[in-house]
């Protein structure tokens, strides 16, 4: 199987149980950006877009967790988010979601899903 390397995220291995991923999609001074994370054995994916006022989530590097790893924390507002499905359980937007991102794993490697429209992502960031 050949794999699109522009649709690498992240290896697997970097994702540990309160481990996540920062990515970017596209180039320039403002690009879309992303996180992968692990919940059990699957792998979601969420723009790096609080819900409540489309900031990002992090102050830091790969950073996105409680301290316990149980529930994605926007550093901003405080706002908690489950892991599997973005749903914001406590905050300024309980009930709104994260936007997910389709992503796959193959080979050991967190990949774009292969129907996610990339420029169109980016688009949205400009």
């Amino acid at each position: 199987m050949e794999i699109d390397l522009e649709r690498v995220l992240c290896r697997l291995s970097e994702l540990d149980a309160t481990g996540c991923r920062e990515f970017r999609l596209g180039g320039g001074e403002w690009p879309a950006l992303g996180f992968a994370l692990k919940a059990g054995a699957e792998v979601h994916a969420y723009l790096n877009r609080c819900a409540h006022q489309a900031l990002p989530l992090n102050m830091l590097p790969d950073r996105f967790l409680t301290h316990d790893g149980s529930l994605i924390l926007c550093t901003a507002h405080g706002a908690l988010f489950e892991k599997r499905t973005g749903f914001c359980v406590s905050g300024p937007c309980f009930g709104a979601s994260l936007e997910r991102v389709a992503v796959q794993v193959v080979a050991g490697l967190v990949l774009l899903d292969e129907a996610v429209d990339v420029a169109a992502l980016v688009a949205r960031f400009a």
